[in-house]
């Protein structure tokens, strides 16, 4: 018989529901804890009981979110290792999984029978960060390939030890250190390269200050009380959260790069945090002249994100691009 800890009820975090997942997404509903837990049995040190008789995760233990994601990693994706170093972003998984279904819809403008797994597709991750969520979900949900992106040497080496002890993914993910902080493709992408998307999570702050007070009110969140201090425990290192102009400034920014590369990338995106910048970005892509963009709400739960997609390829230049993709890939 299964023992579980008692979770305070001021504490007690919901079991997550996503109505609003692409129906692609294999994370519907609540958790499968138990049959995770079989996946990965140190889960089962995190796992409680809660004041309404529902087993849980205490979302506000770090450790407990990491061992989750580890084990959603080793049940839906076949992962046979996956960590993260102490204080580095632990991103959950789907709504990350998410943004990958909702591009490939955005990708996939072919009639509906053809195929969304393209093993000749190419993705490039800008800050792909120490997990290496993207490209893991994109390689084993779509078959795409991937360049994954960072300008922190420490990120990239858990990267590469994540592929290193997953075979699978290290014959179509390679890893690039940015060492430009100011650029986003440039020394990345090559003048012959070619992405049919590029992806991003942008730091969402401006300062340490602003960082540190926006963990503060998530914590505040979880545990339904004032928390005296900045505990980290959702981890992000300076890159991960903090750039100059925040998270307005990081995509304006590399949407004015991408004018540069802009018959390299089909299509480029971003997530957007605030739905306040949705309007002037869109406002600011009209200004550099991309030929169609897209924004794409999503839905986890009772929490609503979106992406900003962009492209300078015109309609008939992306059939014809895909035309040429699905003859490769079915030559039949």
């Amino acid at each position: 018989m299964k023992k579980y800890h008692k979770i305070p009820k001021k504490i007690a975090a919901p079991q997550p529901k996503a109505p609003g997942l692409h129906p692609r997404n294999t994370h519907q509903g609540r958790y499968d804890l138990d049959a995770l837990s079989n996946t990965l049995p140190e889960l089962l040190n995190f796992i409680v009981k809660t004041d309404f008789g529902d087993t849980s995760i205490d979302f506000f233990n770090p450790e407990a979110v990491k061992n989750l994601n580890k084990a959603i990693l080793f049940k839906d994706y076949n992962i046979k290792y996956w960590n993260i170093p102490k204080g580095y972003l632990c991103p959950p998984i789907p709504g990350r999984a998410d943004y990958i279904h909702f591009l490939a819809d955005v990708l996939n403008e072919l009639p509906k029978k053809d195929t969304l797994s393209h093993p000749n597709f190419k993705c490039l991750d800008i800050g792909t960060g120490a997990n290496l969520i993207y490209p893991i979900i994109g390689q084993s949900a779509y078959k795409w390939k991937f360049i994954a992106t960072d300008i922190d040497q420490i990120a990239l080496d858990n990267a590469n030890e994540i592929l290193q002890k997953n075979a699978e993914l290290s014959e179509d993910i390679e890893l690039k250190l940015q060492e430009n902080k100011n650029s986003f493709f440039k020394s990345i992408v090559n003048k012959d390269d070619f992405f049919e998307a590029s992806i991003c999570n942008p730091p969402f702050h401006s300062s340490q200050e602003e960082a540190s007070a926006g963990t503060l009110r998530k914590l505040k969140n979880l545990k339904a009380e004032v928390v005296q201090e900045d505990a980290l425990n959702f981890g992000g290192q300076n890159n991960e959260l903090i750039y100059e102009g925040a998270e307005l400034k990081f995509i304006q920014d590399m949407a004015k790069e991408s004018t540069k590369f802009n018959k390299n990338i089909l299509w480029f995106s971003s997530l957007v945090s605030k739905s306040a910048h949705i309007h002037i970005l869109q406002r600011f892509l009209s200004e550099i002249g991309v030929a169609e963009q897209r924004t794409i709400e999503m839905g986890q739960g009772n929490k609503t994100s979106r992406f900003i997609a962009w492209t300078f390829f015109s309609k008939s230049e992306r059939l014809k691009h895909l035309e040429g993709k699905k003859i490769q890939n079915d030559p039949n």
